[in-house]
């Protein structure tokens, strides 16, 4: 079911990546992609385990070799999230990672070889159950599209993901996921645009290289968040030079922001000026940092002073209204308190997990009451 009536979602195939259901009406997943050193073990599975800490839904992981492949299948044993391997060119790691337990395979088949070899790799994924990804990035089209188009275009990528489709299609093979990135927003949204219409496999969303942590969550924002609006996207990913568990953040607060997820809290805060009565900036920071392992929906409103506050606090679960000589605390929209700016991120914290815990008890209760 989708949460936004506003936002009316393209009808795609469903498939599954391990326990997570993509496409059809299932919630968007928020995915990322591990960048250590995958023979490391030891570090691939401390990235993944805070990535998980980050709400992660799904996590690549690169499998350049067949050392890598053997690593996989240790990580693999110790990690419950679902783990798709990305794969180019030699099959044979393919075949050992699906033997492995791999919960989805991104590949290209053009470049894993002969027929022969697309045949072996497919035909695996096929009885084990295991979905592809079918990845186009405008950065690696093929010789024979930069010829005929001359350079990477939204034309050229669509004919490469069709002409990879057309491989699938003659196997009887269905259950894939297609990704069409360029590092440019308009050629992104203009080749997800033309393939939505001609296939009905769900799409995988990225604004691929979109840079550092600033200036790539904005890319992604205006990107993603376009094709959301429109109903497009069954799975994201933020591709940040960052810290991976950035882009799962960014990720959550671009479907939370549309209204297409909700995890954890919602932090509604003004930029501050000089009729604050706190320092709403530094309060702001501070309650982010404390308050990220909640994973329970909350919306909180942190507004400096009276013009918009009690407006704000009022459809917020948690409210805080700067006032003189004290602060006002909305509790359900409704005034319950006032406070002064001594301990006041301890404060609102506390109101914050006490909401958090009544939550989280009334729906045990709703469960156990059926």
């Amino acid at each position: 079911m989708n949460p936004n009536p506003l936002i009316s979602r393209r009808k795609t195939r469903q498939l599954m990546v391990g326990n997570v259901a993509v496409g059809g009406d299932a919630p968007i997943s928020v995915q990322s992609m591990t960048n250590t050193e995958t023979c490391d073990v030891e570090a691939t599975l401390a990235q993944i385990s805070r990535l998980v800490a980050a709400g992660v839904d799904i996590v690549r992981v690169s499998v350049p070799s067949m050392d890598a492949a053997e690593a996989f299948k240790v990580i693999r044993s110790q990690v419950q999230v679902p783990l798709v391997a990305d794969i180019h060119f030699d099959h044979r790691i393919a075949l050992k990672v699906l033997d492995y337990g791999v919960d989805c395979l991104r590949i290209n088949p053009g470049n894993i070889g002969n027929e022969q070899r697309i045949r072996a790799v497919v035909g695996s994924a096929k009885d084990k159950g295991i979905p592809l990804r079918i990845g186009v990035n405008a950065g690696s089209l093929g010789k024979a599209l930069l010829r005929k188009y001359r350079e990477p275009n939204a034309e050229a990528m669509v004919e490469s993901a069709l002409t990879q489709i057309e491989i699938l299609d003659k196997l009887d093979f269905q259950d894939f996921k297609i990704s069409l990135k360029a590092s440019e927003i308009f050629m992104t949204l203009k080749a997800y645009r033309s393939l939505a219409s001609q296939i009905e496999q769900p799409f995988h969303l990225g604004i691929t290289e979109a840079g550092g942590l600033r200036s790539g969550t904005v890319k992604s924002a205006i990107g993603l968040g376009s094709l959301l609006m429109e109903g497009i996207g069954d799975t994201i990913r933020i591709s940040l030079a960052a810290d991976p568990v950035e882009e799962v953040k960014v990720g959550f607060d671009i479907l939370k922001s549309l209204g297409l997820r909700h995890r954890g809290v919602n932090l509604v805060a003004c930029p501050s000026c000089s009729r604050q009565n706190f320092d709403v900036i530094s309060v702001v920071n501070e309650l982010e940092s404390r308050l990220e392992d909640i994973t329970t929906p909350i919306d909180v409103a942190v507004i400096g002073c009276i013009v918009n506050g009690p407006g704000e606090a009022k459809v917020a679960e948690i409210g805080l209204t700067g006032a003189s000589p004290n602060n006002l605390v909305y509790v359900g929209g409704v005034p319950d308190h006032k406070i002064g700016n001594a301990n006041l991120v301890d404060e609102l914290e506390a109101m914050v997990r006490a909401r958090v815990m009544e939550k989280q008890a009334l729906e045990k209760d709703i469960i156990a009451t059926g």
